[in-house]
C-alpha cells in the first residue's frame, strides 16, 4: 500500500537554528496520522514545507507521489488547513468558497454543500468572515479543504475554537474520511481527540522525530508495575540486572522486565512486594510527556511536582 505522503530527510535551517532536523514519516491510506510536539517542535514548519509555503533547505516530500507544487489543480487532491485566522474578513463565508470553487473549476453546488457539511449554511454563509468566531473560521476552512473533494487532507490544530459538539463533529469526519481511504495528517494539542481519532502517531520534539509508529503499538503496556516497601531500593535492583526502570508519580515503578524475574529481584533485595503485574498501556499524554521531556520548553521540577 504505497503511502499518500511521504516525507523524506526534510530539514529547515534558519542561520544557525535547525527548525526541523532530517524528518522522515509515511502517511499510508486509510488513515489518520496524528503529528505531535511541543510548542516549536517544528510541526507547522513540516506541513508548510510538504505544501510548499516554506522551502526546504534539504530533503523531499511527496504527496500522491509528486512534490505538492508539481499537483495540477493540488485542491483537487489535497485539502489544507493550515491557519484558520489567514481568511478574508472582508468576504462572507459563501464568498470564499465561491471563489475557492472558480478557481478549483468547480460548479457552484459544492459551495452550499460544504457550507452545509459544516454548519454554517443560510445567514452564517452571508456573514462576514470577520464577524466570525474562531470556531465558525475552523468550520469555513475545513470546508474550505473539502472543496475539491481531495483524498488528502493536511490540517494543522484544525479544532482550536470548536466547542465539545464540533469537535465531535470534526473527529467523526476525519474518521469516516479515512474509512473511505483517504489520508489525514493532524496536528493537534488536544492529546484527548488525537487518541480518539488516530491510527497512527509520529511525535517530533526539537526539530527531529522522537517517536513514531501506530497507536495501539506505542500506547501499549510494556514490562511490570512494581509497587515494594521501598521503591528507591528495588529501582537500584532492577539497575543492578540492567533493566530500564521508572517511577510511578503516585508510587510504584515500571521495569522493563518480566513478571517472574521482577518479583524474584524483589524478594533478592529482601523487599516485601505490595502489588506485581503486567504494565498498563499508557495514555497519550502520559506518553506524550514521556517522549517530549527533555524537548518541551516547560520543565517541571521535582520540587514543583512534589
Amino acid at each position: 500500500m504505497c503511502p499518500m505522503i511521504t516525507v523524506t530527510e526534510l530539514t529547515k535551517t534558519y542561520g544557525d537554528h535547525t527548525a526541523v532536523d532530517h524528518v522522515s514519516f509515511t502517511v499510508p491510506p486509510g488513515s489518520v496520522t496524528g503529528f505531535l510536539g511541543p510548542n516549536g517542535a517544528g510541526k507547522s514548519t513540516t506541513m508548510r514545507m510538504i505544501v510548499g509555503l516554506t522551502p526546504a533547505t534539504s530533503g523531499t516530500s511527496a504527496v500522491l507521489g509528486a512534490a505538492y507544487p508539481e499537483l495540477g489543480n493540488p485542491g483537487l487532491s489535497v485539502g489544507v488547513l493550515l491557519d484558520a485566522s489567514a481568511q478574508h474578513v472582508g468576504r462572507s463565508g459563501r464568498e470564499v468558497l465561491t471563489l475557492g470553487a472558480t478557481l478549483m473549476g468547480l460548479p457552484a453546488a459544492r459551495v452550499d454543500r460544504m457550507l452545509d457539511l459544516v454548519g454554517l449554511s443560510g445567514a452564517e454563509g452571508r456573514r462576514r468572515v470577520g464577524d466570525y468566531s474562531l470556531g465558525m473560521r475552523q468550520r469555513l476552512g475545513i470546508a474550505h479543504a473539502l472543496l475539491g473533494d481531495p483524498s488528502v487532507l493536511i490540517l494543522d490544530e484544525p479544532a482550536n475554537g470548536l466547542d465539545p459538539a464540533g469537535i465531535r463533529w470534526m473527529r467523526d469526519l476525519l474518521r469516516d474520511f479515512a474509512d473511505r481511504g483517504g489520508a489525514v495528517l493532524l496536528s493537534s494539542h488536544l492529546l484527548a481527540e488525537v487518541q480518539a481519532v488516530a491510527d497512527r502517531l509520529v511525535v517530533i520534539g526539537r526539530g527531529r522525530i522522537v517517536a513514531s509508529g501506530t497507536k495501539d503499538e506505542m500506547l501499549a503496556g510494556r514490562g511490570v508495575f512494581v509497587r515494594t516497601s521501598d521503591d528507591a531500593a528495588m529501582a537500584a535492583a532492577a539497575a543492578r540486572a540492567g533493566w530500564d526502570a521508572a517511577r510511578v508519580a503516585d508510587g510504584g515503578l515500571t521495569v522493563g522486565a518480566d513478571l517472574d524475574a521482577v518479583g524474584d529481584a524483589a524478594f533478592g533485595a529482601g523487599l516485601s512486594v505490595r502489588e506485581l503485574r503486567r504494565a498498563d498501556g499508557a495514555g497519550l499524554e502520559e506518553l506524550f510527556l514521556t517522549l517530549t521531556a527533555d524537548t518541551a520548553r516547560e520543565r517541571v521540577t521535582e520540587e514543583a511536582a512534589a
